[in-house]
C-alpha cells in the first residue's frame, strides 16, 4: 500500500513520534511525504520516504496528484485546526481529494492509529481493487 504523510509545523514532532511507534508496519507499504515532515521522519524513524517538495513549496499539490492518479491509499495529515496557515487552500484541497476519490484519511492521532492497525490486519485490501 502507498501512504501519504503530511504534517503542519505544529504537528511535526508528533507525526515523527507516530512512524517511530509504528515503524514496524510503515517498512512494509511505501510511504510518500510533503518535503520536511518526509525529511524529518526519516531522520528519527528509519523509513525510506518518497519526498515530493515541502507542502508550501507544492508539495501538497504533488500529493493531492498522486491520490488523483489513483497512487496514494491511504492519508495521515495530522493538521492543526487552531492555527491558520498562508497555504491552507493547498493543504485542505488534500483532504477534499481524499473525499473525493474515497481515500481513507487521518487527519489526528486517534484516527491515524485506528487506519494504521486496519492496513496492518489487512482491512484496506479492499484498495487493490481500485488499481
Amino acid at each position: 500500500m502507498n501512504i501519504g504523510l503530511i504534517a503542519h509545523d505544529s504537528k511535526k514532532k508528533l507525526m515523527q513520534n507516530f512512524c517511530i511507534a509504528y515503524q514496524g508496519i510503515l517498512s512494509k507499504n511505501s510511504v510518500y511525504a510533503t518535503g520536511t515532515t518526509g525529511r524529518l521522519v526519516e531522520e528519527v524513524a528509519n523509513l525510506s520516504i518518497h519526498k515530493f517538495l515541502a507542502g508550501h513549496l507544492g508539495g501538497a499539490q504533488q500529493l493531492s496528484a498522486a491520490i488523483e492518479a489513483n497512487e496514494i491509499d491511504l492519508v495521515i495529515f495530522l493538521r492543526d485546526p487552531l492555527t491558520q496557515k498562508s497555504h491552507e487552500p493547498d493543504v485542505n484541497n488534500v483532504v477534499r481529494i481524499c473525499d473525493m476519490h474515497n481515500i481513507p484519511l487521518a487527519t489526528n492521532l486517534a484516527t491515524a492509529e485506528l487506519l494504521i492497525k486496519s492496513l496492518d490486519r489487512g482491512d484496506l485490501e479492499w484498495r487493490e481493487m481500485y488499481k
